[in-house]
């Protein structure tokens, strides 16, 4: 079975790996068929994402095919679509036991704490499949990113009282808009890329896009997508007294905190990690009823033979990549 592993930063090395087994109870073995890849994806293949270590089979944003069911398995049948939640939780940690699955104390992400989709086919616990036989394999690639936004916006308890600052409008901050303006709360965007900035005001009509921020604190919640560590910083002399903070983007470098203004304006901060089993449905039933539409995002595509060579391509700025796929 044909595989692709990142042996170090920006080397890719195709690999053979035995056949996937037979699934056991309560598994399903799956072909892949579509791959998302999201800025954690490039994090890991220049070498900064901080819970890559190599080697690593990358690939966590799935849509996949079942092809054969183990016992215990009733929700699936063969030949079913599904998005893959990739989230490998013990179900017996705190964490877990608390219902917050997304972060539980051994987590195992797909592709990034243990080898993920970036290969021909994988047995995967069966509750971790969500089918969708009405969506293409490209729609159920891009559930799980939309996820994350879905949860960082569950974590802020966004409501139309609420004026919204996303910072970043890459993939992971489109997601955020997305589950931001289905509470009708204003939204602004702010995105120094002109190329993304046009996107959103394409795309996303109602939705203020900006360059620039006003010299004074002007919004209730601040989500910021950006893993950069001066922005998150920055995020707590945007907010209102009382504001919310979601840090949706993950960095390596420390984010230094101004506690007098954190306190003097009482503010919460929030981290948002991965997504919760709940989040896939809701997403698949929005995609469907056309209340979500991911198809603009997708700027590029290739072939899974051609990833290796298209990896350093999307990175440049030049290539304007908003959501690349790989087939397969």
């Amino acid at each position: 079975m044909l595989s692709l592993t990142l042996t170090a930063a920006k080397t890719f090395a195709w690999t053979t790996l035995p056949e996937a087994s037979a699934p056991g109870p309560n598994e399903t073995l799956v072909a892949i068929r579509a791959i998302g890849i999201c800025g954690t994806d490039f994090s890991g293949y220049l070498g900064k994402m901080p819970f890559i270590e190599f080697p690593r089979i990358l690939g966590h944003e799935l849509g996949v095919e079942v092809l054969a069911i183990g016992e215990n398995v009733t929700h699936l049948r063969v030949g079913d679509r599904c998005s893959v939640e990739p989230y490998l939780n013990c179900g017996t940690c705190h964490a877990c036991q608390r219902g917050s699955t997304n972060c539980c104390e051994t987590l195992q992400v797909l592709g990034v704490h243990c080898d993920g989709g970036m290969r021909e086919r994988i047995v995967l616990p069966a509750h971790k499949l969500h089918p969708c036989n009405a969506l293409s394999f490209e729609q159920l690639a891009l559930v799980e990113t939309l996820a994350i936004g879905c949860h960082a916006v569950n974590r802020a308890q966004v409501t139309a009282a609420d004026d919204v600052l996303i910072i970043g409008s890459g993939p992971i901050g489109l997601t955020v808009l997305e589950f931001a303006r289905a509470t009708g709360a204003p939204i602004t965007i702010l995105e120094l890329n002109p190329a993304r900035r046009a996107f959103v005001q394409q795309h996303y009509p109602g939705v203020t896009v900006i360059d620039t921020l006003p010299d004074t604190p002007a919004f209730q919640i601040v989500f910021d997508a950006t893993g950069n560590p001066a922005s998150m910083a920055a995020t707590l002399s945007y907010a209102r007294f009382t504001g919310r903070i979601v840090y949706v983007g993950i960095t390596k470098e420390p984010v230094p905190l101004d506690d007098p203004l954190f306190h003097r304006r009482e503010l919460t901060l929030l981290a948002s990690r991965n997504a919760l089993a709940s989040d896939f449905p809701r997403i698949l039933a929005m995609i469907q009823s056309g209340q979500i539409d991911t198809r603009p995002w997708i700027s590029h595509r290739c072939k899974f033979s051609e990833l290796p060579d298209q990896m350093d391509t999307w990175l440049l700025p030049e290539s304007r990549v908003i959501k690349a796929v790989v087939s397969l």
